[in-house]
This record gives C-alpha cells, structure tokens and sequence, in this order.
C-alpha cells in the first residue's frame, strides 16, 4: 500500500481505460463459477479486515441480482464495511442501476427488509392494476400487448427485465397522452422485480434479533435472509453467541462454551415452506452458487446461513487462508453442506440435499488450528479435553441428523 497522492498520476489513467472496456458478460451463460465472475460486482472495494469470510458472498449476490438489489442490513461488521465511509463499496453499472441498501438498526435487519419487501409490492400491485385498466384504454395495440407480458412476468426478475424494457419503449412510442401511462412511468423504477435480501452476522440472526428472522420466515413472503456466520458477535468485541460451537473461547465464555450450537436452519425447515440452505464458499463454490440462485428464484422466504472465518477466530494459518480454512470446516465435518427446497417436496422428491461428503479431515487437527479452540489446552488442560470430545461429538450428531433427512 502507497498513498494515493503518489499513484494517481501513474495509475489513473489504466484505471479509466479499464472501466471505459465493453461489458461482455452477456457472451456467457453466467450460471457457473467460472462465468458468473464475468458479472461485474456492484459490492467493491470494501473496507473489511483483509482476508474477511463475509464479503465474497455479499459480492457474489451483486454480481448476480446487483442491478436490482435491494438489502437491508443488521448493524456489525457487515454494516461497518458497507458504509463506513462517504465512499460506499455498492456501486452503480454503466446503465446506472445498483443495490439499494440500507442500515438500521442491530437486532431488526429482517423487519427493516420486510418492510422495504412490503412497500415494493404495494406498488408493483398498483402497476399491475393500472395495466389491467390500460387494456380498455384508447392506447396502441403495442402498449397493451407489453403491459400483458409484464404482468404475465411480473414475479419474475429476469423476466420482468425484459417486459418492463418493452413496456417503457412502447410508452415512448404512444402518442395518446393517456393519464394511466403518465402513472406508470412515475413509478418506472418499480417495474423491475427487486431482489429483496436481509442480511447481517450470526450475533443478529441467532440472538439479539432472532423474533424477527422468525416472523419474517413465518410470513410465507418473498424475503431473502442471509447470514454471515462468524461463530461470534465479531463488531462487538468477540462475545459468544448462539451461533459458538461447543469448547470455543469468546467473551463471556472464557472457559469454553459447555453448550451446543443452536441450528437455525433445522428451526426454519420445521416450517415446510422455507428455503434453507448452509453453504461455505472456500469449500464449494458451486453448491453456494446454486444455493444463491435457488434462494433468490424460491418464490417465498428463504434462508441462507454462510461459513465466513473471521479474525476473531484466530487462525494459525492466518486470514489469508481464511477461504482454505473454510473448506477444511467442511472436510473435518466441522461444518455441513445443504439445501432444503421445498418445491421439491411438491414433485414427490425429497426437499433436502446433503451436499457434504462424509469428513475426511481430522476434526481434531481442525480445531486445533484455531486460537479459540487451542487456547482452551492452555488455560484449562483437563476441561479442554472434555470439551473437545463433545465438540466432535455434536458435530457428528448434526451430520448424522442431516444424513438420515437426506435418506
């Protein structure tokens, strides 16, 4: 790192020249790994520690639904790196579009996204109402055709993309001065179906504002919630939470937390009509890429809980290898893969896919490369041990829980 004052001159220009280059990202299907990275993130240049396990997946979702995103976000680490400053990470595509985003409060990051949800379909309803009326109205034939397939495609993001294009280039070319179309394109903004996201850290989603994740889920709305899993309250000053597994170290556990972790997405499945999935980037790319996808195109509410190492976790390998250590989280059988989709259930298949593979890792050895864990051995040896053994013991109850729903 050099201050920018002495690289402006030098590197300003190869800056300009690089976002000045054509968007190709529509010569490719963007439904892989590989292609999806041809998206351009609308979530860049953030200001999280380096190495950070949240942020590849809040960048991943602006590269899929950016140009229609709408977030909401807890307060913590997440809402410190997206707005700390007077410069954002979220930006705009060269059509202008880009996530609206916005923080309130710690413990109602699902609420504040419900409402956001609520509002936008208010509206969107009113949209649809008023092309209904258009088909009596003395407007072209072309106008009424394209306001059909809007509705027709209105719960559709890439669908509503396509028809909403037509909708305003068929205004553009009426000529009846109809009050109905004058309403429409005060609304225009809302013709796109919003990608609605709650996110924020485990501290949020497990603890302090779980009521309303829940009431959210329980709503049966189209309102995706993200969790950004760190095992700790990471912006607060490392506290344990609901979300610390057994033996781990944390602020107000000192000792190492006797208990088990709560599992949110086994609570959310107990409802049957929530998307659930657990996901771990460094692990399997794929599996969360499709798990994104899936989430977002669920046609109700959907829950995603995401592995992201963190700092606080202490590892030995350091945050430069945090994306290594998440996929070693998976091999131990440490942390599991998932996806529960209750369409599935619908065509008389089984809604839950174990995605993970049985551990192949020592879990021991996994732990152990965490100061949170390995601290433990230090302070209190003979507790340690004991903790250690329950650890991998509800580890492996877990998967096994998840092994039995599989079959």
């Amino acid at each position: 790192m050099k201050p920018a004052a002495e690289q402006t001159e030098k590197q300003q220009p190869n800056w300009d020249y690089a976002i000045s280059l054509t968007n190709k990202a529509n010569l490719v299907e963007p439904n892989t790994v590989k292609n999806c990275q041809f998206l351009q993130p609308l979530f860049e240049f953030n200001g999280a520690c380096p190495g950070c396990g949240e942020t590849p997946y809040l960048k991943t979702i602006s590269q899929l639904f950016g140009d229609r995103l709408m977030m909401s976000n807890a307060t913590g680490c997440s809402s410190i790196y997206s707005a700390a400053y007077g410069s954002v990470p979220f930006c705009t595509n060269a059509e202008g579009k880009g996530p609206t985003w916005a923080n309130s409060l710690f413990e109602d990051s699902a609420e504040f996204g419900y409402g956001m949800y609520l509002g936008v379909k208010q509206i969107r309803e009113k949209i649809a109402q008023i092309m209904n009326q258009i088909q009596e109205a003395p407007v072209s034939d072309d106008l009424k055709a394209a306001c059909k397939e809007w509705i027709a495609n209105m719960y559709d993001g890439e669908g509503s993309k396509a028809a909403s294009a037509k909708v305003l280039a068929a205004i553009a070319a009426d000529k009846s001065g109809n009050d109905l179309v004058k309403e429409i394109l005060v609304k225009k903004d809302f013709l796109i179906k919003k990608s609605q996201w709650a996110n924020g850290g485990d501290g949020w989603a497990y603890d302090i504002g779980y009521g309303g994740l829940d009431h959210v889920l329980a709503s049966g709305e189209d309102v995706n919630i993200l969790v950004l899993d760190t095992e700790v309250y990471s912006n607060t000053g490392g506290q344990a939470s609901k979300s610390t597994p057994t033996g781990a170290i944390a602020k107000f556990q000192a000792a190492g937390k006797k208990i088990r972790k709560k599992d949110l997405g086994m609570m959310a499945m107990s409802y049957g009509y929530v998307y659930v999935a657990q996901i771990s980037m460094g692990a399997d790319m794929n599996q969360a890429l499709k798990a994104i996808r899936e989430a977002e195109a669920y046609p109700g509410p959907s829950l995603i809980i995401a592995y992201a190492p963190c700092i606080n976790q202490g590892l030995k390998a350091g945050m430069e290898n945090s994306l290594l250590e998440a996929k070693k989280a998976v091999e131990a059988g440490y942390w599991h893969l998932y996806r529960y989709n209750p369409q599935l259930e619908e065509e008389g298949k089984n809604p839950f896919q174990l995605d993970s593979k049985p551990p192949t890792g020592s879990f021991r050895d996994f732990i152990m490369g965490e100061v949170r864990y390995n601290s433990l051995k230090a302070l209190f040896p003979a507790h340690a041990e004991e903790l250690y053994v329950k650890a991998e013991e509800d580890a492996k109850r877990r998967y096994q829980v998840y092994k039995n729903l599989a079959e």
